[in-house]
């Protein structure tokens, strides 16, 4: 049997927020390239607030691409925590 470790919040918390960030990021990036292709249209209506395009909007973009790493994290850590315990069981 192997001993499964459990897994801590802080690291997957941050390697997701920084994930969304990035990819939200190139996005924005991809969309100011090549306008026509119309990509950031998939992330408004998951990002409140966010319209096409400012700096402010970009910056809450970041924020809550960020935010949503961490919600996915405090829900999935706990979850594998659980899981993998019971499994060992």
């Amino acid at each position: 049997m192997s001993d499964t470790k459990s897994i801590r919040i802080y690291p997957v918390g941050m390697s997701l927020g920084i994930l969304l960030a990035v990819s939200f990021a190139l996005c924005v990036l991809f969309g100011l390239l090549f306008p026509w292709a119309t990509m950031y249209q998939a992330w408004l209506p998951l990002l409140p607030g966010v319209s096409w395009i400012s700096w402010p909007s970009a910056l809450l973009g970041l924020v809550e691409s960020f935010a949503y790493g961490w919600y996915i994290a405090v829900i999935f850590v706990p979850a594998w925590n659980f899981f993998s315990r019971r499994a060992m069981a």
